[in-house]
């Protein structure tokens, strides 16, 4: 018989990231030092991921 192995999940450490805030309900973490205004263009022009007012 095999052995399952367990899944393991690291989530990255929130410390190490920079938060930013696309809107008042809405914050996505980048790397820090990563350009926080390129990051928020990427994440709005992804389709059906945030509906624009």
């Amino acid at each position: 018989m095999y052995r399952k192995k367990p899944v393991v999940h690291k989530s990255p450490d929130l410390a190490k990231m920079q938060a930013v805030i696309i809107d008042n309900r809405t914050v996505i973490y980048i790397e820090a030092g990563s350009d926080a205004e390129e990051a928020k263009e990427r994440y709005l022009s992804r389709p059906g991921s945030f509906k624009r007012p």
